[in-house]
């Protein structure tokens, strides 16, 4: 059976997930970020996470060679910084605040959690590059609501009836 990509695309969009940015260094310490809703948690112990990077995208390089990435989740508040982290070109680090872990790659201000990660793998997914992190470092906030992503669109919680 062969399926339409146009309908498995869109069957996948009844599936909300939250948003992330997920960043990188280059080396010469240049920032390197993209928005992404392709992450989840794989294993506590070790704890290790998982995202994927489409084969195309400009900065897949970047990901694969600086063998570390953090991942960033967005709160409801933050999808302006979301939509620019999704645009190719774009100069996405204009007045964006973060702070340096242990791994060099960006921990972006204000979001609900953040994973400071070290490669640990990759594997081919397809017309993707799939990157399994070992979390070295992370926090998460107190409080908070998740920007969520749901039918090609930006939600908030209570949104989605």
């Amino acid at each position: 059976m062969t399926l339409d990509g146009r309908e498995f695309r869109n069957a996948l969009g009844w599936f909300a997930t939250g948003v992330t940015i997920i960043t990188t260094v280059t080396p010469k310490g240049e920032p390197i970020g993209i928005t992404a809703n392709s992450f989840n948690s794989v294993s506590l112990d070790p704890p290790l996470v998982v995202f994927s990077l489409d084969r195309r995208a400009f900065s897949l390089a970047q990901f694969q060679e600086s063998g570390v990435f953090a991942i960033n989740v967005l709160c409801e508040d933050q999808k302006d910084l979301s939509a620019a982290f999704a645009r190719a070109g774009h100069p996405k680090w204009d007045g964006v605040k973060f702070e340096i872990w242990d791994t060099g790659s960006p921990i972006l201000d204000g979001t609900l959690a953040s994973f400071d990660c070290r490669l640990h793998a990759t594997h081919d997914g397809g017309d993707h590059i799939v990157f399994l992190g070992n979390v070295l470092k992370m926090r998460a906030a107190p409080e908070g609501r998740p920007l969520l992503y749901f039918r090609g669109k930006y939600m908030k919680i209570g949104d989605i009836h």
